[in-house]
């Protein structure tokens, strides 16, 4: 008999600012990208942002309002959601893999 150990990246709760798009993982991580990573969520209004949902066993989040939904590996590894036609250019300019990862001890006071 054998037995699947998931490793997969889960997340547990999110928190969203006017800048910063924070995540916690159920493996103790919390880490946080740019607002701008999502076009959707920066055109959202505060209460459309704080209306998500969990989806996929925490493999990502939906936030129904807007019709967006952002992964917990794309989160991790750096890949902002899709843009709009409009928003390409400005997603160009965007920080890569690790340079947009908050890890100091701040982030813990949004949960």
């Amino acid at each position: 008999m054998s037995t699947v150990v998931a490793n997969a990246p889960r997340i547990t709760d999110v928190k969203v600012t006017d800048e910063v798009i924070f995540a916690k993982f159920a493996d103790g991580r919390t880490i946080s990208v740019p607002l701008s990573w999502s076009w959707r969520l920066s055109e959202a209004t505060t209460e459309q942002r704080a209306n998500w949902e969990i989806i996929g066993n925490g493999q990502g989040v939906h936030w129904p309002d807007i019709d967006e939904d952002l992964s917990a590996s794309g989160m991790l590894y750096g890949v902002p959601a899709r843009s709009s036609p409009d928003c390409r250019q400005a997603t160009a300019a965007l920080p890569r893999v690790g340079t947009a990862m908050q890890t100091d001890a701040s982030i813990h006071s949004y949960f």
